[in-house]
């Protein structure tokens, strides 16, 4: 079975996780939104860039408050090497997953372990505001289109876990999982994974998808183990500290 390609987990990005703001300048899609999530706030090249259009893209960037970020993805060498050679730096290299929920929604959580809920409660919410996911981010979950929601993990009989996850076309994709630092390593992340894939395969999607940055290596272990694979990766390139100003 093959599995979704890489352009179509680039456009479940877009439409699960949008930003405020879109504005197409020259070859670019300019993403603003005031949370600070790199995902809304990176511009992205539909077409290869000519000389003279990184500074108007960061331009728009700046004079919107925003620092220069541009997502690079796995056709952009060419706009990679041009940024490196204006030195901007690589921020946070991701893979995407994918699985046939066919393959995940296999067996459901323990009873009581996990709730399909929205909107979010505040005991998730206060979870994501400890692990840095604050009120921007949930704005972004407020104005994702549907079908969506979220899951609420429990441990010992309290909250202890929150994620968000959103449907386009045929793909689920998880964001914003969060495991309260005191219920880590307890299995709680894989039940509320398959506990998300349960909701979309309810919901008629046929993958299940996420991105997990490469240094994190307890995502990975996870989601490996959950029979999902790599099918494909992208990084940031952000402009200088000493040029935020310019």
């Amino acid at each position: 079975m093959k599995l979704p390609s890489v352009q179509q987990c680039y456009d479940v990005i877009d439409a699960t996780w949008p930003p405020a703001r879109r504005r197409r300048i020259g070859p670019w899609t300019i993403r603003l939104d005031p949370s600070g999530s790199s995902r809304v706030s990176a511009a992205t090249a539909n077409a290869p860039p000519q000389p003279g259009d990184i500074a108007q893209a960061a331009a728009a960037m700046r004079a919107a408050g925003q620092r220069p970020l541009f997502m690079i993805r796995e056709n952009d060498a060419g706009l990679d090497r041009d940024l490196a050679e204006l030195g901007y730096v690589i921020k946070d290299p991701v893979n995407f997953y994918a699985a046939p929920l066919a393959s995940i929604a296999l067996q459901r959580p323990e009873p009581l372990s996990t709730f399909e809920v929205w909107p979010p409660l505040a005991t998730q919410v206060e979870i994501w505001a400890v692990g840095g996911i604050k009120a921007g981010r949930i704005a972004i979950m407020d104005r994702a289109p549907m079908p969506k929601t979220t899951i609420l993990g429990r441990l010992h009989d309290r909250p202890a876990g929150a994620l968000f996850i959103g449907i386009a076309g045929d793909c689920a994709m998880i964001h914003a999982l969060e495991i309260a630092a005191a219920h880590r390593r307890q299995g709680l992340a894989r039940q509320m994974t398959i506990a998300a894939g349960f909701w979309a395969q309810g919901q008629g999607a046929r993958w299940l998808t996420l991105v997990a940055t490469r240094a994190n290596t307890g995502a990975h272990a996870l989601y490996t183990s959950l029979g999902m694979g790599v099918v494909g990766k992208y990084h940031y390139r952000i402009a200088p500290e000493e040029d935020i100003d310019r």
